[in-house]
C-alpha cells in the first residue's frame, strides 16, 4: 500500500477550555501543538488561530502570521489554513480568504453548507467559486472537504469547469451532526465516488475518530486525527496532546504494516508542487 499520511486537526474554533484544559488557544499554544505532532510523525497541520480574548476562532492575520512563521521556523510540515469561518458569524468572503495570503500548500474547501446544531455552516456558490479561482491563481492545493456524498458532486462540477485541477484530494468528514454518519458504509460509499486518480482522508469526529482512522488504514486512504476532532483519547479520558493521537495512529499502522509518509513523501502522494 502506499505510505500513510497523517494530518492533525490542531485546535479546530469552537471547542472551549471548559470542555478540555488541554485544548490550545494562544498563537504560542497552536504552534507548539504541531510541531509536536510533526515530530510524532505526522505530515499535515490543519491550523485554525483564536482570539486570545474569547478563545475562539478568528481569521485574524497577525495571530495566523504568528503561527504559521513559527511552524515554518522549526519543520518541514505541510500547512493546511483553513478557510472555514467561524461556526455562528457569516464572515466577509474575503475574511475567509486571509490564510491565503501566507502562500500555504492547502487551504480547506468545504465543498457545501451544512445544519450544525443551531447554526449553519454556509458554503455557498459564490464563495466556493471565489475560493476556487483565488487558489488556482495562487498554486495553492485545495483540500476537499466533504461532509456528504453531494459535495462530491459539486467538486466534480467544478473539476469540469476547470475550477480545480486534477488530482484532487479529499478529506471525508464523518460523524458531524448534519453530515454523513461515521460508519464504514459512509466511508466505503465516499471513496468510491470520487474521481478517478483523486486521493482521500477521513475525518472521524469525536467517537468515529479511532474507528474512521483504523479503517482508512486498512483501505489505504489517508487518516486525520486531532483535537479539533476528538478531545478524548479513550471513554472519559482526554487526550493531552495532538502528538499521543498522532502515536497512537502510527502505533495501529505500523502493526498493520503499513509505513508512514514523511513530508517529502507527503507532498508527492498529494501531488504537491
Amino acid at each position: 500500500m502506499e505510505k500513510l499520511v497523517i494530518s492533525v486537526g490542531v485546535t479546530g474554533s469552537r471547542i472551549t477550555r471548559e470542555q478540555t484544559p488541554y485544548i490550545p488557544i494562544t498563537a504560542a499554544e497552536i504552534a507548539q501543538s504541531g510541531i509536536e505532532a510533526w515530530r510524532a510523525g505526522a505530515s499535515v497541520l490543519h491550523i485554525h488561530v483564536r482570539d486570545p480574548k474569547t478563545g475562539l476562532g478568528t481569521q485574524n492575520y497577525e495571530i495566523f502570521k504568528e503561527v504559521v512563521d513559527r511552524i515554518r521556523g522549526e519543520t518541514d510540515a505541510i500547512l493546511c489554513l483553513t478557510t472555514s469561518g467561524i461556526p455562528g458569524r457569516n464572515l466577509e468572503f474575503r475574511e475567509r480568504l486571509v490564510p491565503l495570503t501566507f502562500q500555504p500548500e492547502l487551504v480547506s474547501f468545504d465543498a457545501g453548507s451544512v445544519n450544525m446544531r443551531e447554526n449553519v455552516f454556509l458554503n455557498p456558490p459564490e464563495f466556493l467559486e471565489l475560493l476556487a479561482k483565488e487558489t488556482l491563481a495562487k498554486g495553492i492545493k485545495p483540500e476537499l472537504e466533504v461532509f456528504e456524498a453531494g459535495m462530491v458532486d459539486t467538486c466534480a462540477r467544478y473539476l469540469e469547469k476547470g475550477l480545480l485541477k486534477p488530482p484532487l484530494h479529499f478529506q471525508f468528514v464523518l460523524g458531524v451532526l448534519g453530515g454523513m454518519s461515521a460508519t464504514a458504509k459512509s466511508l466505503l460509499h465516499l471513496s468510491e465516488i470520487i474521481p478517478t486518480g483523486s486521493t482521500w482522508s477521513v475525518i472521524g469526529i469525536g467517537t468515529g475518530q479511532l474507528p474512521m482512522a483504523m479503517i482508512a488504514v486498512t483501505m489505504g486512504g489517508h487518516v486525520r486525527v486531532g483535537l479539533e476532532d476528538n478531545i478524548y483519547y479513550s471513554k472519559g479520558v482526554l487526550a493531552k496532546t495532538n502528538a499521543e493521537l498522532v502515536e497512537r495512529i502510527i502505533r495501529i499502522a505500523k502493526e498493520f504494516g503499513r509505513e508512514i509518509a514523511t513530508p517529502s513523501e507527503s507532498r508527492k502522494i498529494l501531488g504537491l508542487k
